[in-house]
């Protein structure tokens, strides 16, 4: 499951610079894995014309997937050395991220890796809808690609959570490190374990006069370190490169990712799905916002995709 062999790239119609082509390729290089390069496209004139019989809508529709498919050809060139193999796959679907991961689930594909949109005046990331949607529900790991490199010997920031110590939790923390062990070993980077922790309740402070919150602060923070070095010890990564800060985590992985400069964030996703998904923007939701490296979004182990019944 941790090997990349299969790669579905998701292509950018509104550029010819395909940062995640690239990312791909690299990934690729090492382990000569197959790549897909896949486009989904639907204009809503064409479907609306009253005036074409089925056949012509059908016609037209063909005409600009062939174009679709010609300019992808000319963008891959490129990339096609070094015994990379890279087929290609446009589809007419209006809704391009149920085609991304049925695509994924039917292929049997190791990893989703797409393009974000740098939002050069902020330097901050924009998110399309179907960036979300590929995060919450594709049932496979996906890599949302901003930088162009990484450099040899950079960082990669594990976002963990010790703050529960169920079976579920512990089990995705760990292939939350795997996957990142596995990526440092092919680029030579570091490793770097993170854990955010609440800060003491406002409450409770009033509630109880006695309450020293300053004890009750450092408690915690040692338990959470504790826990985090004893995780990072069953990996072997060093107890220097274990960070826990107080906050919430959409505060505190942002943070470090900036202060190390990393090249890489990688978190669990749970996908939400009906009411909870619409009132409740998961951790890794927060943290996409405001990170400015790449992000790869891990499922927990049993993740059933919405996708997958349809």
């Amino acid at each position: 499951m941790m090997d990349y062999q299969k790669l579905l790239v998701v292509i950018d119609p509104t550029t010819d610079k395909q940062a995640a082509l690239a990312r791909a390729v690299e990934l690729a290089s090492d382990n000569h894995a197959e790549i897909t390069v896949f486009l989904s496209i639907f204009d809503f004139s064409y479907e609306m014309t009253s005036i074409l019989s089925g056949h012509e809508r059908e016609a037209m529709r063909e005409g600009v997937v062939n174009q679709r498919k010609a300019w992808i050809d000319d963008i891959i060139k490129p990339y096609c050395k070094n015994g990379i193999k890279i087929t290609t796959e446009v589809i007419w679907h209006n809704r391009p991220f149920e085609s991304i991961i049925k695509h994924a689930i039917d292929g049997n594909y190791d990893l989703i890796v797409k393009g974000t949109h740098e939002h050069d005046k902020l330097k901050s990331v924009i998110f399309t809808p179907t960036d979300w949607h590929l995060m919450r529900k594709a049932p496979i790991p996906v890599l949302l690609v901003k930088s162009d490199e990484w450099p040899i010997a950079g960082k990669i920031v594990c976002a963990v959570n010790v703050s529960a110590e169920d079976d579920a939790n512990e089990t995705l923390n760990g292939k939350i490190i795997s996957h990142a062990k596995k990526l440092a070993k092919q680029f030579n980077a570091q490793v770097h374990l993170v854990n955010g922790y609440p800060g003491t309740p406002v409450n409770l402070a009033i509630e109880l006069p006695d309450f020293d919150a300053h004890t009750y602060s450092e408690t915690i923070r040692l338990q959470h370190e504790e826990r985090i070095c004893y995780l990072a010890n069953a990996y072997g990564i060093s107890p220097d490169f274990c960070h826990v800060k107080e906050g919430l985590p959409e505060d505190v992985i942002p943070d470090l990712a900036a202060e190390l400069d990393a090249e890489l964030v990688v978190l669990g996703t749970v996908g939400r799905t009906g009411l909870s998904a619409a009132l409740i923007g998961n951790t890794a939701e927060h943290v996409i916002d405001s990170i400015n490296c790449d992000l790869l979004a891990i499922k927990p182990d049993g993740y059933k995709s919405p996708l997958e019944e349809l």
